[in-house]
């Protein structure tokens, strides 16, 4: 295979509200909570290490005129921006936030020569099927550098549960009414717990405190592939998942999603990693069936991640994607 060009192209940062405020902004953002990696920027630098397991000839981010007739392009980043300046005919592999709805970028195939967009799961790529056809839609899972986030034989577990925070909607509401109970019912149980929430953390902190939890109870409403909750697999903590089931972005309707939109919070999971719950009710009537098989070794979720998401795999996904564009 030719040389594989990739890229990673991220907003450019303009002016709020003084002349020059874009360079301090990020430096008091970076001296307050430190340096944080996106999950699209993770995305990226574990296909960079799965393609590296393969030894796989790549470059990133060499200038568009650059690219020589036949070598792939992949082109993965947040915003329309990520395409601007490219006028070669190679086709482009593209996603994975390069819009937020179809709806937005109706002549995104058009603008460029683009030959697939990628969506980590199906309810996401589902999203997109009507508007870009299932020829020009393809899914790609990124991987999990398990390596890193792997299980320590001696770990203390100084915590029964570890209760992980990415609500994203109607916050207040919506911990009142979902995750106060569930709190209670940990204190009655007598189960000690800790909390993190999406955000208001280092990954550092993160990995610390996966390996002092026995299990993890994870809310969010919906996830494209949830990287955090597959970390938490990958070091064998077994989660609880809250699974609602329907996608609830408050600007479907503006994008024209009119009827209900199934979603997943866990699109990767099977038994083996846990079990889920659709409301406060239903976790109610099932944590002690979790708890018990947890204590009882009866989960293997790091199991599953080794089968489904490791870096080499998710980079192998990739390569039969650019070896259908570029055979």
């Amino acid at each position: 295979m030719n040389r594989i060009h990739l890229y990673f192209r991220s907003q450019t940062v303009t002016d709020r509200f003084l002349p020059g405020d874009r360079y301090i902004i990020p430096a008091l953002r970076k001296l307050i909570k430190g340096s944080r990696v996106s999950g699209i920027e993770k995305v990226f630098i574990n296909l960079c290490k799965g393609f590296d397991e393969l030894r796989v000839n790549y470059d990133i981010n060499l200038p568009f005129k650059k690219i020589q007739p036949d070598e792939p392009v992949v082109v993965l980043g947040n915003g329309m921006h990520a395409l601007q300046g490219y006028h070669q005919p190679n086709p482009v592999i593209a996603g994975i936030g390069l819009m937020s709805h179809p709806s937005g970028w109706p002549n995104f195939f058009t603008d460029y020569p683009i030959a697939k967009y990628l969506q980590h799961s199906v309810w996401t790529n589902n999203i997109y099927l009507p508007y870009y056809g299932e020829g020009n839609c393809a899914i790609w899972p990124a991987g999990i550098d398990t390596d890193k986030w792997a299980p320590k034989a001696k770990a203390i577990k100084k915590h029964d549960i570890l209760v992980y925070d990415k609500i994203m909607w109607d916050k207040n509401d919506t911990r009142k009414q979902l995750k106060a109970p569930i709190l209670a019912k940990l204190n009655t149980l007598g189960l000690s717990y800790a909390e993190i929430t999406y955000g208001d953390y280092k990954e550092a902190e993160y990995f610390e405190i996966l390996q002092q939890s026995k299990g993890m109870i994870f809310l969010c409403e919906h996830e494209s592939q949830g990287f955090a909750c597959c970390e938490a697999m990958a070091m064998n903590v077994p989660v609880f998942a809250w699974n609602q089931g329907q996608w609830l972005d408050p600007n479907r309707i503006a994008w024209g999603e009119t009827e209900v939109v199934p979603a997943s919070s866990i699109p990767f999971f099977d038994e083996r990693c846990g079990m889920e719950f659709k409301n406060p009710e239903d976790f109610e009537a099932k944590i002690d069936q979790f708890w018990h098989k947890l204590i009882s070794n009866g989960f293997n979720p790091r199991e599953y991640i080794l089968e489904n998401l490791t870096l080499k795999k998710s980079a192998q996904i990739m390569l039969d994607i650019i070896n259908s564009v570029y055979p």
